[in-house]
Order: structure tokens, then C-alpha cells, then sequence
């Protein structure tokens, strides 16, 4: 398995199928979750992939969000 290095590309359709999935209806309403840091006991290969994946990328909303203040900044510099 293959894990992504750099920023990660945000997906609505990824984001609406797991929010509406049966499998975290099931999970959520009937109680069938472990707690938290049991990844480690229920799937180890993904609780070892998602633990690298997260160390490995940056979500793109802070880098958007330092760019845009930056340019706020630049575009005010050159108005005064």
C-alpha cells in the first residue's frame, strides 16, 4: 500500500458517503463503536496506514487560508 505525501484534495462526494454510510449508522446509533485509540486492536494495517498518512500530508484549508491573507496584506500595501 501506497501512502500519499503532500497536500490532500478535499472530496464532497467522499465527505457526503461517509457521513449517510450504513456501516456508521449501525456504529453510532447502536453502540457499536471502540474507543478511542482501539485501531490498533480492530484493523492494525489501517490504524498503521492512516497513522503515517496523517503525519505524511497537510490538509489544503491552511495553506488557502495563508495565502488569501497574504495577498489581503499585499493588495493593501500597494493601495496606501
Amino acid at each position: 500500500m501506497r501512502v500519499k505525501v503532500g497536500f490532500r484534495v478535499p472530496s464532497l462526494t467522499k465527505r457526503i458517503a461517509a457521513r449517510t454510510s450504513v456501516k456508521r449508522y449501525v456504529r453510532h446509533n447502536l453502540g457499536f463503536k471502540a474507543p478511542r485509540g482501539y485501531g490498533w486492536l480492530t484493523n492494525p494495517k489501517k490504524a498503521a496506514y492512516n497513522r503515517v498518512y496523517n503525519r505524511t500530508t497537510k490538509g489544503c484549508a491552511p495553506v488557502l487560508l495563508l495565502m488569501i491573507g497574504l495577498s489581503v496584506v499585499i493588495i493593501r500595501l500597494i493601495i496606501k
